[in-house]
């Protein structure tokens, strides 16, 4: 299911460091202030992932979501976790590859849909080695050099 993105923030991270297969949008459980500051950007999610709780719920870990400038007493906590909202079949395939050796949960972008509602895409990733990264910078320079010389002509 594609969404429409009317904000979006994605961590750049995560391309770099994991090989990402398959993709998952989840809502996030949020409290008081925190979908201001994140209308606002006051985001930080590159040290963050997720991991399944003993009664099949996920959750994110390390997502920084500033607190809110006008905000009262009752402001949000910037880095408590948060569940997020998967559907049943979604956690089980989840679980399962979370099981096999090597695999994480991380998130790779947060937006806010057409209906004002903040969205999480997860991704299943595997990390990189170092020639692997070696690699993926090698290529990024390849793809910059080749757009710089198509703008020349």
């Amino acid at each position: 299911m594609e969404y429409e993105k009317i904000r979006e923030f994605k961590n750049k991270k995560s391309a770099y460091k994991y090989f990402l297969s398959d993709r998952f949008v989840a809502g996030i459980q949020l409290k008081g202030t925190e979908i201001k500051s994140i209308r606002n950007g006051k985001i930080n999610f590159s040290d963050s992932y997720c991991y399944l709780s003993e009664e099949n719920e996920i959750f994110i870990k390390g997502l920084h979501i500033a607190e809110y400038k006008y905000g009262t007493i009752q402001n949000h906590e910037p880095l408590r976790e948060r569940k997020l909202l998967l559907n049943k079949k979604e956690i089980r395939k989840i679980r399962k590859k979370l099981n096999e050796r090597g695999f994480t949960l991380i998130p790779t972008s947060l937006f806010i849909d057409e209906r004002g509602i903040a969205k999480i895409e997860l991704a299943l990733a595997q990390g990189k080695n170092l020639h692997d990264k070696r690699n993926a910078i090698k290529e990024k320079d390849q793809k910059r050099d080749m757009k710089r010389i198509n703008n020349m002509f």
